[in-house]
């Protein structure tokens, strides 16, 4: 037959495993037989918190134990039970629950001990308690915030051997109550549920061990709003500053540094409420590839201001040898006695265009050019160039902006480099 457990008191012998009579203060008995069966369930009245930096999470909860013992039978034809409060507690046996991976746990005692103990008739017992324990979580944040977290809070006797107490769901998965109000602003409870198994020490032993898992699932709404959204609106507004003129430099400078410091400061407080894990979490992937976008447009400009800045420094370079070689609308008037000048056929006034970079009248110019577009060398016309340094005095005049030194003489050099820049830009346009 099964042997049922049973208690006996430490007034006994040592021989039956007991403490002597001077530490019955201490233990009031001792368990003989098999293990004694103590069944528990659980009410959770709240989830009041989940730390990611700390990784644990904070419950409040009514623990209950059911176990019996013949001692504290009693008979009454009225009472079904008698029910009593902490301070009987110190004078019976009670199971040494504890949490398994606690940091803080504490037993409520506003406006007293939240501690009840219920007798029956036959011996059986209720012992409740109201505990509130922060218990540490394992997290993986890799797929942050996309994530679901499983969390577990784990009970197990501290002293007793699955030999001497078997701790066991009283009813199963009913064993486990939650409350229907229970809400988390960021996560989403979506199971609770119980199992067990035994926990092995190498010095101790076996222990029976109780878990309450619950799995909860992230809100990503308020990502969206105070990560993504702001993340992908600097991402935009960097691409705003295209729109701007090159030329604008204070005003593409701070919009590029502006994106890239908000950037940087969406960064540092997505990392500032989470621990600092090794790996890479979905987050990072999302807000760094935002951030080499911002950063990416700041090195557009930046290359676009330096090849614009060495296209305009050319440019100045040319307009500059052309302004030197440029002869603008030169007027000669009655240059006759030259027996080579194209002129002297029918004296009157040529006008030369205002050869610029930009701007160019090709018909003068090719009236200007006649004589040369005859020849391919321009050592030929040695006599031509004598015959200009030769020339009587010819009056100088600009319809458009001109050069106070333009006014001061006829040079050929000014022309032959004249000649030569547009032959070369003709020859280009070709």
């Amino acid at each position: 037959a099964q042997v049922e457990p049973v208690f006996r008191p430490s007034t006994e012998s040592v021989v039956t495993g007991c403490l002597p009579l001077m530490y019955l203060f201490m233990m009031e008995f001792c368990l003989i037989g098999p293990a004694i069966p103590v069944g528990v369930d659980v009410q959770v009245e709240s989830l009041d918190s989940i730390s990611e930096v700390d990784m644990d999470f904070t419950m409040t909860l009514y623990l209950r134990h059911y176990w019996k013992d013949e001692r504290l039978s009693f008979t009454s034809s009225t009472n079904k039970s008698m029910t009593f409060d902490g301070r009987l507690v110190k004078k019976i046996w009670v199971p040494d629950v504890f949490f398994v991976h606690s940091k803080r746990s504490f037993i409520h005692d506003t406006t007293t001990d939240n501690i009840m103990l219920r007798v029956f008739p036959d011996g059986h017992v209720l012992y409740s308690l109201r505990v509130t324990v922060t218990a540490a979580c394992n997290m993986d944040f890799s797929r942050f915030p996309l994530d679901s977290q499983t969390c577990s809070l784990e009970l197990e006797s501290y002293a007793y051997t699955d030999e001497d107490l078997m701790l066991y769901w009283k009813s199963g998965d009913e064993s486990l109550s939650i409350d229907d109000r229970i809400s988390l602003s960021q996560f989403l409870i979506q199971k609770f549920h119980t199992t067990s198994r035994l926990a092995f020490y190498s010095s101790t032993g076996w222990y029976n061990r109780l878990y309450i898992n619950f799995t909860l699932r992230r809100h990503i709404f308020f990502f969206l709003l105070q990560t993504y959204f702001p993340a992908t609106l600097m991402v935009m507004l960097s691409w705003v500053s295209f729109w701007i003129d090159r030329r604008a430099v204070p005003a593409r400078v701070s919009l590029g540094i502006t994106t890239v410091l908000t950037m940087s400061t969406i960064i540092t407080g997505v990392n500032a409420s989470m621990p600092r894990v090794s790996y890479i979490k979905a987050v990072d992937i999302y807000l760094w590839v935002s951030f080499v976008f911002v950063f990416l447009s700041v090195l557009e400009y930046a290359a676009v201001n330096y090849l614009s800045t060495v296209q305009d420094r050319r440019e100045r370079k040319m307009r500059e040898r052309a302004r030197e070689s440029n002869v603008t609308k030169n007027r000669f008037i009655h240059c006759t006695h030259n027996p080579f000048s194209p002129f002297r056929q029918k004296p009157q006034t040529r006008l030369l265009s205002n050869f610029t970079y930009k701007n160019m009248d090709w018909f003068l110019y090719s009236t200007f050019l006649l004589y040369f577009e005859n020849s391919k060398n321009f050592t030929q016309h040695a006599s031509f160039t004598h015959s200009l340094l030769s020339m009587p005095k010819c009056f100088l005049s600009n319809t458009h902006t001109v050069a106070l030194e333009s006014n001061l003489g006829f040079s050929i050099v000014p022309i032959y480099i004249y000649i030569y820049i547009y032959s070369q830009m003709r020859q280009r346009l070709n």
